[in-house]
């Protein structure tokens, strides 16, 4: 399809969503705004060693390259807590703005008053109910938490998880319903305990002066339908931002799958302001795949755009030749590598789609439906390669260097077709 056409479809999508997205209070996270009418934001997280500032601060900054737009780090020591001045230092050198989230489970009330520089540094904490005290400790220990935010001026995640579910609310909901007619199912008293822990320690940080503006909620389970049914439910019953997120998705295809048939769901229904794709990574795979996950995610539904899209045959008996998948390859390759410098210099660009073809049968329709597209030669069919920009046929490919002409052609459109943000500066 055409640019204009891509944006008409975008703009299309978006508003449609609006029209049924929940309205929530709007929270500022270092000058990223999450909830209201605001884009859908992506999150990803660390696995380092949060004490060692080195690797850390590398990691994050290769997930915000990705375009993870809020990052979480683990804060679980003393010494992962003396770290975070360093990996912010680190983070300033290396030009990365991120907001850095502080993961604080058991002593999070210790390690934020301990070492107040931490407190300072981090954007926003994340503070699950059902570990972040145990017995008559636990109130203190919340309360200790939500005083040190106010304190900071720094917003708060209440993320419950079924995991590590407050136990004394679960067995005192399941006592309630136990004395019920008619009981529920336990599944469904668990998915109440999980929104009421969540209401309630939201309810609790209010009173003890955390601004309403200032609360982000999430309830994380790892069952696709219980996920949708959850946050249905949370919708509901509260006016805050919500952060979406399968937890322990699992790994490759079964992670994304799970992910993204959870949260297509209740995006589409306009819940969800921030989310996490939590994909376990395969040895020496790139922590930043959960966040090239969930770029595609929300701009394959049309609520975002990060890069842009190449539209590719999946191939069939026509296409006996794998050229056309390498080359799909090599487009998809190209463009990611360029767009940290596109964005830079050129508006829009991020909207740019394009189309690699392995046959005549749909090759010439899908090229002109893309800003740029290419059809190559099938089984039997002439030895050439016409390309289509904008709709009409540009120029036809032949012979070994068809890769490098075609990505030539895509650099010269994205120069021709794309505003320079800063007009001054040569090409």
């Amino acid at each position: 399809m055409s640019r204009m056409q891509t944006l008409d479809q975008n703009d299309m999508t978006e508003n449609s969503r609006a029209e049924t997205r929940r309205k929530t209070t709007t929270v500022n996270i270092k000058n990223i705004l999450v909830g209201g009418s605001h884009p859908v934001v992506v999150q990803s997280m660390t696995n380092t060693d949060t004490a060692d500032a080195k690797a850390t601060a590398q990691q994050v900054a290769e997930l915000a390259r990705a375009g993870s737009e809020l990052v979480r780090i683990t804060v679980n020591t003393l010494e992962a807590a003396a770290a975070v001045p360093e990996i912010q230092r680190r983070l300033d050198m290396m030009s990365c703005s991120v907001p850095l989230i502080g993961d604080f489970h058991y002593n999070g009330h210790q390690l934020l008053r301990e070492v107040p520089e931490c407190a300072s540094i981090l954007a926003k904490y994340r503070i699950n109910p059902g570990n972040v005290g145990f017995g008559r400790k636990k109130d203190d220990q919340f309360a200790t938490i939500i005083e040190l935010a106010v304190e900071h001026d720094k917003p708060v995640r209440i993320g419950v998880n079924w995991g590590s579910l407050d136990a004394s609310l679960l067995a005192r909901l399941m006592d309630e319903n136990a004395a019920l007619s008619k009981p529920r199912e336990a599944a469904a008293v668990m998915r109440e305990a999980l929104i009421r822990s969540a209401l309630e320690s939201a309810e609790q940080a209010e009173r003890l002066g955390m601004a309403h503006d200032r609360i982000i909620l999430s309830c994380k389970v790892s069952s696709v339908q219980d996920l949708i049914s959850v946050y249905r439910a949370l919708a509901a019953r509260c006016d805050f931002p919500l952060h979406l997120g399968l937890t322990e998705a699992g790994m490759g295809s079964k992670g994304i799958v799970s992910s993204t048939a959870a949260m297509a769901v209740l995006l589409q229904e306009g819940i969800g302001d921030t989310i996490r794709v939590s994909l376990t990574p395969e040895p020496d795979q790139s922590r930043t795949d959960e966040v090239i996950v969930a770029q595609e995610l929300l701009q394959s539904m049309g609520l975002r755009a990060f890069t842009p899209m190449v539209t590719a045959c999946p191939g069939c008996g026509r296409t006996t030749s794998t050229y056309f998948q390498s080359l799909a390859q090599d487009v998809q390759q190209f463009v990611r590598g360029r767009m940290p410098e596109w964005k830079l210099h050129y508006e829009g660009v991020e909207n740019l789609s394009l189309a690699v073809m392995g046959c005549i049968v749909n090759g010439p329709g899908e090229s002109r439906h893309a800003d740029i597209g290419i059809s190559l030669p099938g089984t039997g069919e002439a030895p050439a390669a016409p390309v289509f920009i904008d709709g009409a046929k540009h120029v036809t490919l032949r012979g070994e260097g068809i890769t490098d002409e075609f990505l030539g052609l895509i650099e010269q459109y994205v120069e021709t077709h794309y505003s320079r943000r800063f007009p001054d500066q040569p090409s």
